[in-house]
Parts: structure tokens; C-alpha cells; sequence
């Protein structure tokens, strides 16, 4: 999911009643500049006493930080930008959209979402403005995630890469351990440290109505691996049905590690507690040398540091680092999973496409990434901004014209089963259901039309 899935900060939060989420407050206030330069933003006119909000999944810190990146220019315009973050949002913008209650602007995470938003007729397609920075900074490829029926909505925001292998350095020079060039190596590592007596992985796929996410994640990355993209696309379109052969490889390939008590839960228990341990801390036992391998994202970055203490060091010599699901065949070609999220507006008015204007802009994305934790696809971003080393890997392999990219498969379902059958079949199937079972309901589910 993803950077988007579920929000990709997601804490334990009171239920929400869809008019508690009309938006109203700012989070992550931040302090007016007197020093700002204003020079930059300056293309973007001035507005007095206009008001813009934006709502979204985005929460904490990263809220903090998305609110710190448009300070400057919402100093300089004059639009009071207020942003307001739900774990709920995901769940309740349609509602929201439909009783004339939505924010302004939605940062969606999900191009599924985003089409039955449009379908439904709230959404207001993209400026010139808009449409031209998308042309300029960003791949075709991205452009039609915020596009639907020929009609272009929003541009690209953050992204992510799906599909890193969390792990220690040191734990790994100590052990003598290598980083896996193919997924046989991988099984022969996983193998090797079970075979110390410690569980090698620790998995959370716990997120409120969005548990099971990860393990999604999981699939995705395997079915490219294993039967490349074109599959892959054909899966993700029904050209294919969920239930096709070379899916169920791909869940019991998964399966091998996540279903198997031998593996899995390392730090946290046994397998039943994958689907209660929360995604954001499955992968902390690591850094007490209780499991050793955490899939997740690169925006796991964000939360090595979130419990406080100590600073973890993301780093190749550090403290925690990352190595890419290897290929099935040494020397297949570079492919990655990933994920992204696309501000749609529902109103139409010149303060909300200047928002959209300047969030769409390389000045935006260097902005964002150069407060830390997060990636951009946006072509414009200068890598050497981000805040690891990792990071810098991510952005220079999204900026890679080499590298196959294929956007998070269950963002691109329709909602019916990459937001719900999926993300429930997988829990399903963890918790003891078979593999054919689980992609025969997940087929059944997918819409006729």
C-alpha cells in the first residue's frame, strides 16, 4: 500500500464519525518565517484571505513535515493552508465527497480510489498548470495513475519503492551473512539464520481497517519477480483472473516464509501475531537482534526513530539498512514495486490549483525530501536531498529510465478487492486459510464491470 496504504503513518486513533473529519484544523503548526525569501514563489501571484484545505492520511511527524513544506509559499501567496489527517480518510472521502463535505484538496493514495472518486463526478480535472509540471518532471507512466477515462485529475506527490529487505549490517558482518543476489539465496539465508534458533523475519500487517496491507506487498513483489511485468499488468488488470496459476506461486512462495512458525514471528510471537502487531513496529526487534529481516517500504525509514531514545542510523555501515527483493534469475533486470499519492481537488477555484500548481512543482519535491524521511519520483529532485543513504538509492533507481517500475498492484485494483477482498483474503490466508481458497474468493469478489 505502500506509501499510500492505509496511510503510510497510521497510529491507533478513536473511531471517527464522518462529520469529524470535515477538516477543520491544521496540523502540524509551524511558525511563520520573517525571513523567508519569497522570490521563488512569485509565479504563483498573491491571495488575500484565501483559505484552502487538505485532508489525507498522512499523520505525525510526516504531517508536521508535508505542513512545514508549503509554509514558505502559503507565507508568500497569502493562502492559509489548513491540513487535517484521518486513518480514516481512505474509508470516508467518498461519504464525504457525495454530502458536499470534502476538503478541498484529498491526497489520495490509491489510483483505484481515485478513479471511483472521479467516476462518481466530485473530482475537478487538473489545471494547465498542473498538467504542464506533470509533463515536464514527471514519466508518462505517472501520469496516468492520475488520470482516468482520458481525463487528467492530479499529479504525482510522494512516492515510495516497495520491497526492501530491512536488516542490520552489523548483525549481518558478525554472522558472516551475505545480501541475497536472487530469491534461492534469500530462502538459503532465511534458512541459515532459522537454523541458529531465531525466527529470521518479523512481520506486521496490523492497520486498522487497512490490516493485511503488507502482505500484499509481499505478493505484489513476488508476482514480477517471478513472472515479470507483463503478468504482472495483466493480473492487475483482470486480463488474467486473481486465481490464474502463476498468482497461487507467487502466495505460496510467500507463504514459505510468512505461514511457516520457523520463520516468522521474530521479537514479537508466533505467526497468529502477524495480524495483530502493527506494521509501523513489526520491523523494531531487529534493532535488539531478535529477528533480522523486515519487507517493508522505503518509508519504513521514518520509523526506526519513532519510539524516541537513541537515533538510529539508516546506513550501509549503520545501524539498520535496506537491500531490494532480490531477483528471481542473477542478472534479471532491475524491477521494483512502489507506490505514490495524487492531490484531487473538489473545488474548483484558483487557490486550489495554485496549491496544486506549486505541490506538482520540482520546488515542492526538493522541499519535502530535503526534510527528511520520504522519496519523489518528480525528475526535478536532486537525490543528494534526501535524508540516507538509502533514500538517495531510491531516488536515483526511480530516476532510472532502466528500471522497471510497476505501481503498487492492489492500489490499481478497483476498491472492491485491492482495498477490501485483497487486504481481508490475506489475513485469511495467514491465519490458516489455503492459498486457493483465498485467490478463488479474492476472484470472486472482482467487479463485473
Amino acid at each position: 500500500m505502500r506509501f499510500g496504504k492505509a496511510g503510510r503513518v497510521v497510529t491507533a486513533v478513536a473511531a471517527l464519525g464522518v462529520s469529524a473529519l470535515a477538516l477543520s484544523a491544521c496540523t502540524g503548526d509551524i511558525a511563520a518565517n520573517e525571513d523567508v525569501d519569497c522570490t521563488e514563489y512569485e509565479e504563483y501571484g498573491t491571495f488575500d484571505g484565501a483559505e484552502v484545505t487538505i485532508g489525507g492520511t498522512i499523520l505525525d511527524l510526516e504531517a508536521d513535515r508535508l505542513v512545514e513544506s508549503w509554509s514558505d509559499f502559503a507565507q508568500c501567496t497569502g493562502i492559509n493552508i489548513e491540513y487535517q489527517g484521518s486513518s480514516e480518510f481512505e474509508a470516508q472521502i467518498a461519504v464525504l465527497a457525495e454530502g458536499g463535505n470534502a476538503p478541498d484538496i484529498g491526497i489520495v493514495p490509491q489510483p483505484g480510489l481515485l478513479a471511483r472518486l472521479a467516476e462518481g463526478g466530485w473530482l475537478i480535472p487538473a489545471s494547465a498548470e498542473v498538467e504542464a509540471n506533470v509533463d515536464e518532471w514527471w514519466s508518462e507512466d505517472w501520469k496516468q495513475y492520475g488520470t482516468y477515462d482520458g481525463t487528467f485529475y492530479a499529479a504525482p506527490l510522494m512516492a515510495s519503492i516497495k520491497g526492501y529487505v530491512w536488516y542490520s549490517p552489523t548483525q549481518f558482518e558478525e554472522n558472516g551473512w551475505e545480501i541475497p543476489q536472487t530469491l534461492d539465496e534469500l530462502t538459503a539465508l532465511t534458512e541459515e539464520i532459522a537454523a541458529t534458533g531465531q525466527k529470521p523475519w518479523c512481520v506486521g500487517l496490523e492497520s486498522g481497517d487497512a490490516t493485511g496491507w503488507p502482505a500484499t506487498d509481499w505478493i505484489e513483489d513476488w508476482v514480477l519477480r517471478l513472472h515479470g511485468p507483463e503478468v504482472y499488468d495483466q493480473w492487475v488488470t483482470h486480463e488474467i483472473p486473481f486465481n490464474d496459476p502463476r498468482i497461487v506461486e507467487a502466495f505460496d512462495a510467500v507463504g514459505a516464509y510468512i505461514k511457516n512458525e520457523d520463520y516468522v514471528n521474530g521479537g514479537i510471537g508466533d505467526v497468529s501475531t502477524l495480524v495483530t502487531e502493527a506494521f509501523q513496529t513489526a520491523g523494531l526487534p531487529i534493532l535488539d537482534g531478535e529477528c533480522s529481516l523486515h519487507h517493508q517500504a522505503s518509508f519504513y525509514e521514518t520509523f526506526w526513530n519513532a519510539e524516541g531514545g537513541d537515533e538510529v542510523v539508516v546506513a550501509s555501515d549503520g545501524d539498520v539498512f535496506g537491500f531490494l527483493t532480490p531477483p528471481a534469475t542473477a542478472g534479471d533486470p532491475l524491477s521494483v514495486t512502489g507506490g505514490g499519492e495524487f492531490p484531487v481537488a473538489f473545488r474548483d477555484a484558483e487557490e486550489v490549483e495554485t496549491v496544486r500548481a506549486f505541490l506538482s512543482s520540482d520546488t515542492w519535491a526538493n522541499n519535502r525530501v530535503s526534510l527528511g524521511g520520504v522519496i519523489s519520483a518528480n525528475k526535478g529532485v536532486d537525490p543528494e536531498n534526501a535524508s540516507s543513504e538509502l533514500l538517495v538509492q531510491s531516488i536515483e533507481i526511480l530516476q532510472d529510465p532502466e528500471t522497471t517500475f510497476r505501481f503498487d498492484g492492489s492500489d490499481l485494483m478497483p476498491g472492491a478487492v485491492g482495498a477490501d477482498s485483497f487486504w481481508r483474503g490475506v489475513v485469511a490466508w495467514v491465519t490458516g486459510q489455503s492459498t486457493q481458497e483465498t485467490v478463488d474468493a479474492i476472484e470472486s469478489s472482482w467487479p463485473a464491470s
